[in-house]
């Protein structure tokens, strides 16, 4: 008579494992990923910085397993190949848009911002993808794991960038099925991800790009003159720098001491006075702030524009020898 031989803990364990595997619907036993990806917010952007600009998102790969993976079912070491690409574009830049206007920036799977490490379809020459495996003894249920994404917006490339109507302007690119997950579960040998299911995940990439303009000036210096009995001319240059797109005015105040709307230069030793104008051509009519003299308006094309600025002492009674200024502010409407 055969011994009956008691089952063993491991044996015991298998068979349970099983029939709870057996007791499973059907749809819960199949095993699957899913991918999810936050957008990529870039926040304030300004043109006319010249500076790059940087954001993150992150890539989260979350894989099903049943209680057998496997053929035959493999119970302990139970893997996944998964690989995320994305379309969009797999050349230096992609774009986010604003109705025709453009603002070019990519994405990438490190810091190096490299043409080599653009997150794209991985398939062809300087592109890359996300590219593992994952899994581990009894990796039965699900297991996620994360990819962090890397953007940047070139500041290099993006001077001429336009707002509209003289506002912050949202741009933005969906990659709506634009991203791919391939996965393919294995025991021990690992197979091409391609080699088995897919699907899609989709997120936006957005920036507001600011309204704004800066404004610089060079003295206006008249030089030495023995008698006014002739005109005195000077000039200078204003740099005006607005996005593209932005309308702008620039007004010039009357000055310290102007009288009458005439603008006057100081002798600070004497008290004396000194008569003069200016224009924004040569001998044109008086640029001013709109009540005395006009103003002087323009758009922005994200590049600094500079603007000469013409002065001129008229004919007058020569006064004592001496040092005359005055302090004019210069004022950009945008």
């Amino acid at each position: 008579m055969n011994p009956t031989l008691a089952p063993t803990p491991l044996l015991r364990l298998l068979v349970t494992l099983f029939a709870l595997w057996l007791m499973l619907p059907g749809q819960a036993r199949a095993d699957t990923c899913t991918a999810t990806m936050t957008d990529v917010a870039f926040g304030n952007v300004n043109p006319i910085d010249g500076t790059d600009y940087y954001a993150g998102g992150t890539l989260t790969v979350t894989c099903t397993w049943t209680l057998l993976t496997g053929t035959p079912p493999l119970l302990l070491l139970p893997n996944v190949s998964v690989c995320a690409t994305l379309g969009g574009g797999s050349g230096m830049w992609r774009t986010m848009t604003n109705g025709a206007d453009t603002l070019p920036f990519n994405l990438y799977t490190d810091t190096t911002y490299a043409a080599a490490s653009v997150w794209s379809t991985g398939t062809t020459s300087g592109t890359a993808s996300f590219n593992v495996s994952m899994g581990g003894l009894l990796a039965i249920g699900s297991l996620s794991r994360s990819f962090p994404v890397y953007g940047k917006i070139p500041g290099s490339a993006i001077t001429a960038v336009r707002t509209v109507g003289n506002g912050n302007t949202t741009y933005t690119a969906n990659f709506s099925g634009q991203g791919t997950l391939q996965f393919a579960f294995y025991g021990l040998v690992k197979p091409a991800c391609t080699s088995g299911a897919s699907t899609t995940f989709a997120f936006q990439a957005r920036a507001t790009v600011v309204n704004d303009c800066r404004i610089s000036a060079a003295p206006l210096a008249f030089g030495t003159a023995r008698v006014l009995n002739a005109p005195v001319r000077a000039s200078a240059a204003l740099g005006i720098q607005c996005t593209a797109g932005t309308a702008y005015q620039v007004s010039l105040n009357s000055g310290n001491y102007a009288i009458g709307g005439q603008r006057r230069m100081r002798n600070g030793a004497t008290g004396e006075m000194v008569y003069y104008g200016l224009s924004a051509t040569y001998d044109g009519p008086a640029w001013g702030d709109g009540a005395n003299g006009t103003t002087l308006g323009g758009t922005g094309t994200g590049a600094v524009q500079s603007q000469s600025l013409y002065g001129r002492v008229a004919p007058q009674a020569t006064p004592s020898p001496g040092d005359y200024k005055d302090t004019v502010t210069a004022t950009l409407i945008f």
